[in-house]
């Protein structure tokens, strides 16, 4: 692997999503990126708030950083974003995977979303190609297409370091599902080992954790912890085996407590729907359809 430069990542966690944003950058004063924001929301009242990307922000201004780059890996169906909150306050161009038109072509029939709605990724400032490098100062972040847990993820390869997104996770929590609409478990056993063909020591920054057993909470490990420990996909599983693991499994899973509100968001960037007469966003909720 190119190591051209090593990035310096800062890692923040959200608990009640069991989310990780990354902050890379090269040094203090230069450029950032910031991967996978987190916008608070509560699903009992329908409020959201800003306090962990308001963290995110601390630090960044800290360290007197210039946000380049707002990246999303994919369109999260666990937490809503806060890309487009970071940008009003510090800038930046905020990206994703060109595919997300996909997602958003799905979505817009599922939740019968207005007219007016683009499922082009207008909403987005940059849509981002497969093997598109995005420059940050004297690093190089480079895309990496990992489709499986959704026909638009993206990975995203600094140095010696990938961030994976929801593709993987800790060697003993596994794999992403793949239930979701456009999910694929061959593609995603496909996008998993591309990753996992990367030198051993390539480290993996992670977007979520779901500890077993009280181990406490991790966000990155190694290609080579995770060819020979991944619970799913260590080396010797077949993509067969693969596969029938990971359809008996989705089949038992819950669907994820923010999925409906997330979704609406985050293949609007970050931004609420468009108020109504009354001056109030509203999101919706398809009965008995999903």
């Amino acid at each position: 692997m190119e190591n051209q430069y090593a990035p310096i990542v800062k890692t923040f966690f959200d608990a009640p999503t069991w989310t990780f944003t990354h902050v890379v950058y090269e040094k203090p004063g230069g450029h950032c990126a910031v991967i996978d924001s987190v916008l608070n929301y509560d699903p009992k009242s329908g409020r959201t708030s800003t306090h962990s990307a308001d963290e995110v922000i601390k630090f960044i201004q800290e360290q007197s950083l210039k946000v380049k780059w707002i990246l999303e890996t994919h369109a999260h169906a666990d937490h809503l974003t806060a890309g487009s909150y970071i940008k009003k306050h510090l800038g930046g161009k905020l990206a994703i995977g060109k595919h997300i038109q996909e997602v958003q072509a799905v979505f817009k029939n599922i939740f019968h979303l207005e007219d007016a709605f683009q499922a082009n990724g207008s909403q987005f400032d940059h849509l981002i190609e497969a093997n598109e490098e995005l420059p940050l100062d004297n690093l190089k972040i480079k895309s990496m297409f990992v489709p499986g847990h959704t026909p638009a993820c993206m990975a995203y390869v600094v140095g010696d370091t990938i961030f994976v997104g929801d593709t993987m996770f800790m060697p003993d929590v596994g794999t992403a599902r793949c239930d979701f609409p456009g999910g694929d478990a061959h593609a995603l056993y496909q996008s998993v080992k591309k990753i996992l063909s990367f030198p051993n020591e390539t480290k993996l920054y992670m977007c979520h954790d779901y500890p077993p057993n009280e181990r406490k909470v991790a966000y990155m490990t190694t290609v080579g912890e995770e060819r020979q420990h991944n619970i799913h996909i260590h080396d010797g599983v077949s993509e067969q085996e693969f596969v029938a693991m990971r359809t008996a499994r989705d089949s038992t899973l819950e669907m994820p407590v923010l999925i409906l509100p997330s979704v609406q968001v985050n293949i609007r960037a970050g931004e609420f729907p468009p108020k109504e007469a009354n001056g109030v966003s509203y999101l919706r909720i398809p009965l008995n359809y999903l």
